[in-house]
């Protein structure tokens, strides 16, 4: 009789270890929504308090915008004379976006874009259907304020 060879030692921790690695990247993920607020529906949040001004409306580039890192809010203007506010979290992984031109509001971490006149997602990794929450404001004369 004989008997069944034995894996050695080395063998079984080169395996277990393998096993261990594989684990930890199955972790990490394959680049799917893992941010705070990856694949929710558009909401409606404040820009801060009522009357705060947030901007001159001279300040905002018909067709483009601009983005407020310290309040997390990026301010557009789609046609002249017409604003719109959105948070600048994109709904990928969270990373704030970085551009607004021609009409796109555009992360720049994984590129998911956004219109920048309803905040609607238009392309790129971010859940389909999702968008930027919308930020409520009030144009004042030459002033954007917080509404």
């Amino acid at each position: 009789m004989s008997e069944e060879p034995r894996p050695t030692r080395r063998i079984v921790f080169t395996g277990l270890g393998a096993l261990g690695v594989a684990a930890a990247l199955a972790g990490c993920g394959g680049g799917t929504s893992s941010g705070p607020d990856a694949g929710s529906t558009q909401k409606t949040t404040s820009a801060g308090s009522a009357g705060d001004v947030l901007a001159k409306t001279s300040e905002v580039p018909v067709g483009g915008g601009i983005i407020l890192t310290d309040k997390s809010i990026v301010i557009t203007q789609p046609k002249a004379g017409e604003f719109e506010a959105f948070s600048s979290v994109c709904k990928h992984q969270g990373f704030p976006v970085g551009k607004v031109e021609d009409g796109t509001i555009t992360c720049l971490q994984h590129g998911t874009t956004y219109d920048a006149a309803t905040g609607e997602r238009t392309a790129g990794p971010a859940p389909t259907g999702s968008a930027l929450d919308k930020v409520e404001i009030k144009v004042d004369g030459d002033q954007i304020l917080a509404a």
